[in-house]
């Protein structure tokens, strides 16, 4: 059992519990001002914090120790991510019922062409904020109008990602409060991954599943190798698939790769020690 399902759950799944996307951001006004500010100042940070990562990752160990225990918790009580498998996020469009095609930050900041692969999940619109924190964007879906999606529509987007091989994950802002699907990988310029998975800065951590091979009826074509976003797949010396635990985070992507259906998800095992990436 993952840290989140423990603060944010109550021992369930913490991204499926109702209570996460009921608050009314319109009118919370420090959740508000949170939310503006994160898009208005993302490339601004970006620009500023990942030379900063850059060279915590290279100092010696006590330091990179030093800053990730003051950054850690910071990180977790305002914004953290974690991959949710596509049956998961269909569960999740049951509980947040107003689904609304965002601009993404991450493509925003590297320049990446924008499909509308970010999902605004909440119980009701929020037009009026999505359009103060997003005004300053060219590029994207319409954001002054933002498309309200229905339920079909919504899974149509994840199935689309999936077969560009984007993990979907859930995203907080000022947590346990989700607000956010994002459909992405490091290719289409990720920050989060960037930072987890390359600079050793934690912002997304591991959900709540893990891939499973059954391995007789592996083809050993590869193909899941090459969905994988996380790099958890490899082919063996009798090219057959073989899933490194250690670095899965149970998206669930590989499945969509493969042509025999090999690759399943199983529950990762339950624990109440904090998850790590």
């Amino acid at each position: 059992m993952c840290e989140f399902c423990v603060q944010h759950g109550d021992g369930k799944k913490w991204y499926l519990q109702a209570e996460n996307y009921a608050a009314d951001i319109t009118h919370d006004t420090a959740l508000r001002e949170f939310v503006v500010d994160f898009v208005t100042g993302f490339d601004r940070r970006m620009q500023r914090n990942i030379p900063l990562l850059e060279v915590v990752k290279a100092a010696l160990r006590p330091i990179r120790s030093a800053f990730t225990a003051l950054a850690r918790p910071r990180q977790i009580a305002d914004h953290f991510g974690q991959p949710v498998p596509i049956e998961e996020c269909e569960r999740i469009f049951d509980i947040a019922t107003s689904i609304t095609q965002l601009p993404c930050v991450c493509r925003h900041f590297v320049g990446a062409p924008e499909r509308g692969y970010c999902l605004g999940v909440t119980v009701k619109p929020q037009d009026d904020l999505f359009a103060e924190a997003f005004r300053d964007y060219a590029s994207g879906p319409d954001t002054s109008a933002f498309q309200h999606l229905t339920r079909e529509q919504g899974v149509a987007v994840l199935r689309r990602a999936e077969d560009e091989g984007l993990m979907h994950s859930v995203w907080t802002f000022k947590s346990p409060f989700i607000a956010a699907i994002c459909n992405c990988n490091l290719a289409s310029g990720c920050m989060a991954m960037k930072t987890t998975l390359q600079l050793g800065y934690q912002t997304m951590w591991k959900g709540e599943h893990l891939a499973r091979l059954q391995a007789d009826e592996c083809a050993g074509c590869g193909a899941c190798v090459d969905r994988c976003p996380f790099e958890a797949i490899a082919l063996d010396d009798r090219r057959m698939a073989l899933v490194d635990e250690d670095a899965c985070y149970g998206c669930g992507i590989c499945r969509s790769a493969c042509p025999t259906g090999a690759l399943s998800l199983a529950e990762r095992p339950r624990e109440t020690a904090p998850v790590t990436a």
